[in-house]
């Protein structure tokens, strides 16, 4: 059943990424390039199970002593190379602060395997690595977290008194599962989508996939952590944030941290940025490389109070983000709805609808006789086939273009062309069993019989199966 799934789904997860595994290579021989005004040292370190990581400690090149420190934590992807927060890194260390920056494991991050405590054992590596820095205060290190880090940094801090301080950037207080659907139907909904495809197939088929094993860490909550939290929290989030539900999450946030008595806290929103907080032109597509302005400075500044004693108590602050569709709760499936059953359902529709012609094949290379062919029948099959396959195919490509900016192809009263036209064959598929089954008591031959009967079974199961992801809701 997983090697099915996974064949099906290796087209997928932008969401939840899935290249192969590999260690984390050696350290560079070189410190990456640097603004003049900065200097970066080499640091290695144990992260979860022991894994050697590497990364660079960014500082001032005149840095006072006694500064504080930063951990930075990447957001999803295995083996994110530590250049991809240079901007971050950059632009804190001008704030005065040494960053550390690291690469991101790849052993043990896979999509079949991702641990979030893993991952805030590297983070924690990191920040022990960090507090034994030449001129940084340990008393004065924190972390950030972006997307992903924004479940796995406060992981972290829940863990550890070393950490002073947690910012997160893009941070989602929903199940990881919930927070993705949401984030391709969103994209889909952009582009125009309507109906069935995005309000049943789409969350339908992540919910399979994660029964399925591939799509490790869905259900996490980050609710009870979030509420352990003691130290003063930042959150920032981009106003066109289209990965992360930007209305939804800093509410939940703020409750989970007054329920665990933490007023320390401050949520800003920025204007013309995306989901990592960088200036966007067209409401989150398109990531720009500069940071949002003003958002280094509030790093800084807050850092500074926050390290000081002077950390402002519950301020929210910033444009209203722009979320245009609620989440919705993404329930684990019924054992009628499991990974197991649906692929069970596949492998008797491949027996079933492509058995018919196969049987037809034989038949004339071996030159036998046989009965008059019914034409329903071969409908059925067909129709079987191409719902099957296109179905997927086109549910799969829809999904992997379904963040930001989707790419549904041509619609048709908000519906994709291709969904309608599979859900066309569909009901032909199923009117073609009807009159298949009533020319069934006079088709001679028990052997045929036995043939049409193997295709009618396919086609009572196809009916359910075609509701269950929508193919037959409007």
């Amino acid at each position: 059943m997983r090697t099915i799934l996974a064949v099906l789904t290796a087209l997928l997860l932008a969401l939840a990424p899935t290249a192969a595994l590999a260690v984390v290579g050696p350290a560079r021989e070189a410190p990456m390039a640097l603004p003049d005004d900065l200097k970066a040292s080499e640091v290695s370190f144990r992260g979860g199970g022991g894994l050697l990581l590497h990364g660079s400690v960014i500082s001032p090149v005149r840095a006072r002593s006694g500064r504080a420190g930063v951990v930075l934590v990447h957001g999803a992807g295995t083996g994110t190379k530590r250049e991809k927060l240079l901007a971050e890194a950059v632009a804190f260390a001008r704030q005065g602060m040494s960053v550390l920056v690291y690469d991101k494991r790849s052993e043990g991050y896979s999509l079949f395997k991702r641990s979030y405590s893993q991952l805030a054992d590297d983070a924690l590596g990191a920040v022990g690595t960090l507090r034994r820095q030449a001129g940084v205060d340990p008393s004065k290190v924190g972390i950030w977290g972006l997307s992903e880090g924004g479940w796995v940094a406060p992981l972290a801090a829940s863990r550890s008194a070393d950490i002073s301080f947690v910012i997160v950037v893009g941070a989602n207080a929903l199940h990881p599962l919930r927070q993705q659907t949401w984030a391709v139907a969103a994209g889909l909904r952009k582009a125009g989508v309507r109906g069935s495809f995005v309000d049943r197939a789409e969350p339908t088929l992540y919910r399979v996939i994660a029964d399925g094993g591939m799509f490790p860490e869905a259900y996490y909550d980050p609710e009870p952590v979030i509420a352990s939290l003691r130290q003063p929290v930042l959150g920032i989030w981009g106003v066109h944030d289209l990965l992360t539900p930007p209305r939804e999450t800093p509410p939940v946030f703020a409750r989970a941290l007054e329920r665990g008595g933490n007023r320390h806290y401050t949520f800003r929103f920025f204007a013309d940025a995306d989901h990592a907080a960088h200036r966007t032109p067209d409401g989150g597509v398109t990531r720009l490389p500069e940071l949002a302005p003003g958002y280094a400075e509030l790093v800084g500044d807050w850092v500074g109070q926050a390290t000081s004693g002077r950390v402002p108590v519950a301020q929210v602050s910033g444009p209203a983000p722009v979320q245009a569709d609620d989440s919705v709760a993404v329930p684990p499936v019924a054992w009628w709805e499991s990974a197991g059953v649906q692929a069970a359902a596949l492998v008797l529709f491949l027996v079933a609808f492509a058995g018919y012609p196969v049987v037809a094949l034989v038949r004339r290379v071996r030159r036998r006789a046989g009965v008059p062919p019914v034409k329903a029948a071969r409908w059925v099959s067909a129709g079987g086939i191409v719902t099957m396959a296109g179905g997927f195919s086109y549910l799969f490509y829809a999904i992997m273009t379904g963040g930001k900016l989707a790419a549904p192809g041509p619609l048709v009263a908000g519906r994709p062309l291709v969904w309608v036209a599979l859900q066309a064959i569909s009901v032909v598929t199923l009117v073609a069993a009807v009159m298949t089954a009533l020319r069934l008591r006079r088709v001679a031959g028990c052997g045929e019989r036995t043939r049409l009967g193997v295709l009618l079974a396919g086609a009572a199961v196809f009916l359910p199966w075609a509701l269950y992801w929508g193919l037959l809701i409007p």
